[in-house]
């Protein structure tokens, strides 16, 4: 039911889900901010090296350009649509004095295109900085990171030229795992993982956040029937690898499922309900939060291709993604003749990034940039099944019942992007009169 009130767009400018968004990612912006000054202070005092307080200053900076990036998608325009439109509250200044809280509270909304223009600085800025981590060190912010995360704020853009620069630049670096369940089966040091965020059993996002918990032991996230039955998703997709918990259990009444030992399991059934198999620690809830990985990237770079003309290069990066969870890559792979056209290359990758990314957070994102595309459109978000679980999944055919009780959201109403906070409204009179529309 909290859920619901998101899935179903019921939100209003005091809910929860939505005022704490606003207010989680403004005080990870502040924290930002705070460590940018200190650091800049100290190198300033003698107290660490120039090259010490840039390394923090980038990693800052990472930290503030993507989380401003997030709070645009959700409560503003695309880009691609209306780069004038209002677009998030740009925050550089640490709230820490009394003059700080006063600029803050007369600061009001930016442009989208002002936001983005930011963002990418941001991005640019921790690029050169950081300059003390390898860049296979995954649970910390490298220079690689942040060229990465510009592949996917460009690709919001339509700027198709700069994700492939960008892209480009990490060639060689990384390299899919041999299986696509790799990332998984080993939540670090697998290579592809280009940046996580780390949670431990000692400091983790708890039993209301943590992923283990979230689509795991609490089963509170199922798989949509939308994109089970999609016939681009072949039976045989390793990606469909699922164990059947409730036929183990006929079998065996004790059996036990081990979510730990499951390498390789990318579905788990239990009660005609699928969920994925993807964060496993039930118990101490330390599955790494997977932020950024080369299949992104990959992905990110081929869909430019694509839409550049280059279809050869864009297949490749395609396959490279896709062809590592085939049963048979030589006789399943694309081919050059099966995707022709930038459309159907470009419909292929988009439904690529649903399968691959499945519940790794990165759905709404390809939503918002895709409306009225001239290529794959979608308009607003999309119907939906009915809220809760979708029971019915026949193992025989494969399929789950898929009714489509929520209706969708045209991308001209309201609720296609949120609310502005009602405590921002409360707290900054720099955002009088920049509520969103309907609000």
């Amino acid at each position: 039911s909290f859920y619901k009130i998101t899935y179903e767009a019921e939100y209003n400018s005091g809910s929860a889900n939505n005022v704490y968004y606003w207010a989680d990612g403004y005080s990870l912006i502040n924290r930002a901010n705070l460590i940018i000054e200190g650091v800049t202070n100290a190198a300033a005092e003698g107290i660490i090296t120039q090259e010490e307080a840039d390394d923090y200053i980038g990693q800052a900076k990472f930290f503030r350009g993507i989380t401003l990036f997030e709070l645009n998608k959700m409560y503003s325009r695309p880009y691609s649509l209306d780069p004038n439109a209002l677009g998030a509250i740009i925050s550089d200044t640490p709230v820490n004095t009394e003059e700080g809280l006063e600029k803050a509270r007369a600061t009001g909304r930016s442009k989208v295109s002002e936001v983005y223009e930011f963002v990418l600085n941001d991005l640019t800025e921790a690029e050169k900085k950081i300059k003390g981590l390898h860049w296979s060190d995954e649970l910390h912010v490298s220079s690689d990171a942040a060229i990465a995360f510009k592949t996917r704020v460009y690709l919001h853009m339509r700027d198709w030229p700069n994700v492939i620069a960008e892209a480009n630049k990490l060639d060689g670096k990384y390299a899919l795992t041999e299986a696509p369940s790799g990332v998984f089966d080993q939540n670090l040091g697998n290579g592809e993982t280009i940046f996580s965020i780390e949670q431990t059993g000692n400091s983790n996002a708890g039993v209301n956040g943590a992923l283990g918990s979230q689509y795991g032991r609490r089963e509170l996230v199922a798989i949509s029937p939308i994109i089970w039955n999609n016939a681009g998703w072949l039976n045989d997709d390793k990606r469909r690898a699922t164990v059947d918990i409730d036929a183990l259990k006929a079998e065996n009444p004790k059996y036990e499922f081990d979510p730990m030992s499951s390498e390789g399991i990318f579905v788990r059934k239990s009660g005609k309900v699928l969920y994925t198999n993807k964060y496993r620690d039930y118990s101490t809830l330390s599955d790494k939060s997977p932020l950024i990985r080369y299949a992104e990237v990959l992905l990110n770079r081929s869909e430019a291709l694509a839409r550049t003309g280059k279809l050869d290069d864009a297949l490749n990066d395609l396959n490279k993604v896709r062809d590592r969870a085939l049963a048979n890559p030589t006789a399943q792979s694309y081919k050059a003749s099966d995707l022709a056209t930038d459309k159907s290359m470009v419909e292929a990758i988009i439904l690529e990034r649903r399968i691959e990314f499945l519940m790794e957070g990165n759905r709404y994102s390809d939503i918002h940039r895709l409306q009225k595309d001239d290529l794959a459109p979608i308009d607003g978000i999309p119907a939906k099944v009915e809220n809760g679980k979708p029971i019915g999944y026949d193992a025989a055919s494969g399929v789950m019942p898929t009714n489509l009780v929520v209706k969708g959201i045209p991308y001209d109403d309201f609720r296609f992007i949120w609310p502005i906070p009602n405590t921002e409204e409360a707290n900054n009179p720099g955002v009088k009169g920049q509520q969103n529309p309907g609000y």
